[in-house]
């Protein structure tokens, strides 16, 4: 059984940072694209990045360029969202999710996704 689990979140004052983590169990990350999307309340579900794991490549949204950074530890399945400079557009339910997508940023693209954690922006 394919399992994702996020971790990571929490209240941050604006222009701090937070690591999150999605962990992976029933599949190995190896051979899949990981993508972070957010959803803060009212909205859609927003693509921030990818991590393709064959070449180790990235991809990210406009609005985290700069700010977010992906990364694997080799032999780990998990893979780490970097995020620096939180502002008060980031706060939201943070997701991974694993597929093969054509598109990265387009949610349907994916085939497994975790719960979420929050992410929250206050000073």
């Amino acid at each position: 059984q394919v399992q994702l689990v996020e971790s990571g979140g929490d209240l941050v004052q604006p222009g701090g940072s937070l690591r999150l983590s999605c962990a992976a169990s029933g599949l190995n990350l190896d051979y899949y694209a990981i993508g972070w999307f957010r959803q803060a309340p009212g909205k859609g579900r927003e693509g921030g990045g990818c991590f393709k794991s064959f070449d180790g490549s990235t991809v990210y949204a406009n609005s985290v360029q700069g700010r977010f950074t992906l990364s694997r530890i080799n032999a780990e399945n998990t893979v780490y969202l970097q995020m620096t400079s939180l502002n008060p557009e980031d706060p939201a339910v943070y997701y991974c999710a694993v597929g093969h997508p054509t598109v990265w940023a387009i949610p349907d693209e994916y085939d497994y996704w975790g719960k979420g954690t929050q992410v929250d922006v206050s000073s």
